[in-house]
């Protein structure tokens, strides 16, 4: 029997334990890391760029892990490879949301990769980053879409085609006449759309608009035929593999244009310039970020050392030029949204993202209609004076000069192309 004096000590110590009981859970799952899930291309025709991607998103969970996390809490990313295939993409991201359960979902590397997963998100009703998705939102209005993307504005797939269409119509005598190509996908689809208005805008002839199956391995049939319309312009939409694939068949076939490329993806990563080299010289071709323009910060050129010196043991673009500055703000603008949010709720995310100007390495970014960014941020560069197949001399401004938009100009462009290329 108890004593009346021991009764309140042993009730205390009862119900001690039961407070305890019941908070012990809550407590373990308030120190659950919050965890962003997505898929990327670790294999495949998009791994030279989807890798360097995932380092740099692992740079930043490093360093918001060793600051202390996200809401008092540690980061986790949870990521499949999507094997540059967009049929892995709708079981992927449905086992991210409905097994995994991820606290926040994220797009992978590429427009291809985007769209599939498009769908599952909206379906699930949650708020999604992407990256590099070229006007994904377009056909899906979904008002939960963020894209970081530097080809943004309220006409995406126009402005992707402006700068070099900018660049060809400043040359005299002017161009009149365009071929456009590209792979029957979704990022080559949106950059067509786009240069056909353009080039109707600019009064250019269109003289062959045609598509080629993703899979295509031999090139030289489509370069004769684009040849066969003797075309001042040779606007080409395609992602890595069909991207080296054309520039050699053009080489092959002897292609004759004034300005040749525009949309080639492939022609930003490390090991697609060496590996091309002197193939390169007299492309003109996008960018969105380069060491030597004024867009790179202190920053910027900060992380770029971090990135590269960790490169090498990652197996990874040595460079980081193109997607990793990126990859690594979009990480800063989702964590500078989930901090003004202060909760990982989909509705405040989102209204957080909507209203927010985000601090970023590659500048500021602001969102505006669809999810785009309010301003576009697209360079027209060209190969210029590259001589081998060695990799230092891509470091150097001189092999790969802006030539638009005029606020960044580093150079002038080397014209025409049949003159220049070798």
């Amino acid at each position: 029997m108890l004593s009346r004096r021991m009764l309140p000590r042993v009730l205390g110590s009862a119900l001690l334990t039961v407070m305890l009981l019941l908070t012990g859970p809550l407590t373990a799952r308030a120190q659950n890391p919050i965890t962003i899930g997505f898929g990327m291309a670790l294999t495949g025709g998009l791994a030279p760029i989807g890798k360097a991607a995932l380092l740099a998103m692992q740079i930043w969970e490093k360093e918001t892990n060793a600051k202390g996390g996200l809401l008092g809490r540690q980061v986790k990313l949870v990521y499949y490879d999507d094997q540059s295939n967009p049929a892995t993409i709708p079981g992927l991201y449905t086992k991210l949301l409905d097994v995994d359960k991820v606290d926040i979902v994220v797009s992978g590397y590429a427009t291809n990769m985007i769209a599939p997963a498009m769908p599952v998100v909206i379906g699930h009703n949650r708020t999604f980053l992407a990256l590099f998705g070229l006007a994904t939102n377009s056909e899906f209005n979904y008002p939960k879409y963020f894209a970081i993307q530097p080809v943004g504005g309220p006409k995406p797939k126009e402005a992707f085609a402006r700068g070099f269409f900018s660049v060809a119509m400043e040359q005299s005598p002017k161009p009149t006449t365009v071929a456009m190509v590209g792979a029957d996908a979704e990022f080559p689809r949106n950059a067509m759309d786009g240069a056909r208005i353009v080039a109707k805008e600019l009064g250019l002839k269109i003289v062959y608009d045609k598509t080629y199956p993703p899979t295509t391995s031999d090139y030289s049939p489509i370069v004769r035929a684009i040849q066969a319309t003797s075309p001042d312009i040779v606007l080409v939409c395609s992602y890595p593999p069909d991207s080296v694939g054309m520039i050699r068949a053009a080489n092959e076939v002897g292609l004759k244009t004034k300005i040749f490329g525009g949309g080639m993806v492939g022609l930003q990563a490390t090991a697609i310039k060496v590996q091309l080299g002197p193939l390169l010289n007299g492309i003109v071709d996008y960018d969105f970020w380069l060491p030597w323009s004024k867009l790179a910060s202190p920053a910027s050129l900060e992380f770029l050392k971090t990135y590269q010196a960790g490169a090498s043991a990652a197996g990874v673009d040595p460079l980081g030029y193109y997607l990793p500055p990126f990859a690594y703000a979009y990480m800063q603008v989702l964590q500078q949204a989930v901090e003004t949010a202060k909760s990982l709720d989909d509705e405040k995310f989102a209204d957080a993202l909507r209203k927010g100007t985000f601090h970023t390495i590659v500048g500021d970014i602001k969102f505006g209609s669809n999810g785009e960014w309010v301003e576009p941020r697209v360079l027209a560069v060209q190969f210029q004076n590259v001589k081998s197949n060695d990799m230092e001399q891509f470091r150097d401004p001189s092999a790969e000069v802006i030539l638009w938009p005029p606020a960044l100009k580093t150079g002038n462009i080397q014209y025409p192309y049949t003159e220049v290329k070798h």
